[in-house]
Order: structure tokens, then sequence, then C-alpha cells
């Protein structure tokens, strides 16, 4: 009897560089349509969460349906702006990475509404544990973007002393946890934190963050267990944003269900949240808030977004899927999408978005030439961290550095 022969499924993207874009497999819901249980209800019963798509803002730019957050006006008005502040920041830094000032630079351009809005409803002491396009934990909470640009440019100003690649950025105070270039690392240790808030008796929940590329890394499979089988107080964000460098997102497991569904086949409380909804990303953050404050658990969000831009500055998107294709998402600009639901409120205008645009250039440029004045740009960084390569390797220096570092000097 002949056999059919075995043969493997390699997923494909739905469309390359030159062919048109196509997002017919995203599962879309209508704004309004998905049920909101009690933040305490049993994962069991809320399947379909996970598999849906938590929207709020219609077309029109109406806030519908149960999801819809209690929020008023300067908060609404705080995350719009803290998002152009993001895209300005951004677009002014890659373009210092362009003038040779910096080395490496990674944009969160497509997906300022998903940071900025979790770290609006977390509380001071809350620990968060990004991955690397999470600009928005550190600018909602009004971090002086001139202290960031000295990190990029590993200039003498620099926190880090240029030990640590522009944009991975580790600012405690802040409840910004160090970022890793080995990506899933942090997802795993920010349920370990959050353990041992809990073991301690405190009050502060942790938040931990991957890509959907990442989440085929173990240590997302291994998160996810020590979550459930502890019921730690964290909040587990994979950001779906269809690309990790270069590959799309079905690679990662993403073709035949989504990256929620992991959530809730490791018995967790899972939801499915249009990622560019402002009002969205606030609704569902305060509703895993307050299951890891009072006890109920982790939940995982798998937040729908598209990286716009290049996955960093060393990458070329141009070569692996459709040039314009950011034009084409159907879940659209959280930016634009905020600012039209604040005009629909009568609290912004086409003139208040220009002229809070042009401040925010000018606001940049001038961090910028402050960064460069007090600290210089990379071009300057080499020799004076040089003379520094000894610090902090040890809690005290043993003879044998300290003998180096003295023939190091009398070198100089």
């Amino acid at each position: 009897m002949r056999q059919t022969p075995l043969h493997l499924r390699v997923p494909e993207p739905p469309a390359r560089p030159g062919t048109l874009s196509d997002f017919s497999y995203l599962r879309l819901q209508p704004a309004g349509a998905a049920p909101r249980p009690d933040p305490f209800a049993e994962p069991s019963v809320m399947a379909e969460l996970a598999q849906g798509l938590i929207r709020v803002l219609d077309d029109q730019g109406q806030a519908v349906g149960p999801w819809a957050p209690q929020i008023d006006s300067d908060q609404l008005l705080h995350g719009l702006k803290t998002m152009m502040l993001i895209r300005a920041f951004d677009a002014r830094m890659f373009h210092a990475q362009r003038q040779k000032k910096l080395t490496f630079y990674i944009q969160s351009y497509g997906e300022e509404a998903i940071s900025t809005a979790q770290t609006m409803v977390l509380q001071a002491g809350d620990m968060q544990f990004p991955s690397y396009r999470q600009l928005g934990i550190l600018l909602a909470q009004g971090m002086p973007i001139s202290d960031l640009m000295c990190q990029l440019y590993s200039n003498r100003c620099d926190p880090l002393k240029g030990r640590q690649l522009p944009a991975l950025y580790s600012f405690k105070d802040y409840g910004f946890y160090s970022i890793s270039g080995n990506l899933a690392t942090r997802f795993l240790i920010g349920v370990g934190w959050a353990m041992a808030s809990a073991i301690k008796g405190d009050t502060k929940i942790a938040s931990s963050w991957i890509g959907d590329g990442a989440t085929a890394e173990g240590d997302f499979q291994t998160a996810l267990t020590f979550a459930q089988v502890y019921n730690a107080p964290v909040i587990l964000n994979v950001v779906n944003n269809q690309w990790a460098i270069s590959t799309f997102q079905a690679m990662a497991g993403g073709a035949d269900t989504t990256f929620a569904a992991r959530g809730a086949g490791s018995g967790l409380a899972a939801l499915r949240v249009d990622g560019n909804d402002f009002l969205a990303c606030i609704a569902a953050s305060q509703w895993a808030a307050e299951r890891a404050r009072h006890n109920g658990g982790p939940t995982l969000i798998e937040w729908v977004s598209y990286r716009a831009g290049p996955h960093s500055s060393s990458d070329d998107p141009s070569k692996y899927r459709p040039a314009d294709e950011w034009s084409h998402f159907p879940l659209g600009c959280p930016i634009a999408r905020l600012k039209q639901h604040l005009m629909v409120l009568g609290h912004w205008s086409e003139q208040d978005h220009k002229a809070y645009e042009a401040e925010l250039d000018q606001q940049v440029l001038e961090a910028q030439k402050k960064a460069e004045s007090i600290g210089g740009t990379m071009q300057e960084a080499h020799h004076s961290h040089a003379s520094q390569m000894f610090d902090d390797v040890y809690f005290e220096k043993p003879w044998h550095l300290l003998e180096q570092e003295q023939h190091f000097k009398e070198g100089l």
C-alpha cells in the first residue's frame, strides 16, 4: 500500500514586497462586541476573550461597549501628548543614528499606546520588565528626554557608562528594569519579582513584556507555568506587532490560533486586545492590574498592533514586506485614533494638534542640544569611558585590578 509522504508546513506572510497587503488573518471584531467579565472571574469562563478582540473606539471615534473606561479628559490628553512625544523623540533619534551620533536605535513607531496606557494605570513602586519598544513606560512618567539621549549617545553623562547598547535603558526610579538584548529573559524575571512581592506580603505588582517572535523562546512558557502555579501578581504582555526581526508572527505560532490562547491553555486569564486603541489599552490594563493587585492572579494580554517602522536602525523592512503595509493596517494609527476621539469630545482640534507637534519638535531639539552640550555624542565618548572600565566590576577592587588600573592611567 502506497503511503502519502510526510511534509512540513513553513509559514509564509500573506504579502511580500511588491504585492498587496492582506490582513484577513487578524480575526477582528467590531468595537464594543467583546464581553467584559468580572476581574476575578475564573479563567475557564473567559476563553472567548482569548480568541476575540477587545475594542472600545469605533470608526467614528466614539467609545462604545462594556470595556469603555471611566477616564477624564486630562488623562486622555496626557496619553495623547505622551504618544506624540514618543513619536517625535523616535524620529529625532533615528535621524541622529543616521548622522553617526549613536550606533543603534529602536523605535516604538505604531505601538505607542500600549506601554503608555499601562503605565498610566500602574502605581508607584510597581515594576515593569520591558522589551525594547516600551518607551512609553518612561515618558508617561515624565522622564527627562535629555537623560535618555545621554544613554543613547553613551556619553559621559550616560548613567550606564557606555556599557549597554543604546536604547537598552535601565531606570530603577521609574520602575523600569534593565532591558536585555537576549529576548524573553525579562518575561520570566518579572514573574519572579511578582512572586517575591507576594512572598514578602507587599502590595506591588509586576508587568512583563515580550514580542510575538520571542514567545517561541522557552522562557515564555516557563513564565506562564510559574505565574499560573503560584498565582503571581503579574501582567504578562505579549505585543503582537506582526513581525519579529524579519519573520512573520506565524513563525512563532500565530497562524492557526492566537498568542492569548497560550495563556488560556496554561490556565491563566487571557485577553486579546486592540493595541492601537488607547481606551481599550487603558481598560484591559485596569482590569488586569485590579486582578493582580487583589490576589486574583496573573493575566496574559495579547496586544494586536503593527511595527510601523524597521525592527531597528539596522533593519530594512522593504526587503520582506510591502513598503506601504502600515497604511493598510486595519486597526489604524493609535495617535490618530485618540486624536479623533478627543476631537469628538471637543477637547482637541486640528489646530491644537499641529501646534503641539511643532512644540514637541522644538522640545526634542532643545533636549538634544542639551545632551550634546553636557556630555557629547558617541564620537567623543570612547576615551572618557575607557578610564572607567575598571569600575563596577567588583564591590572592592582586587590587587591585580588596581595594578592594571594604575598602569593604564600612567600610560594616558
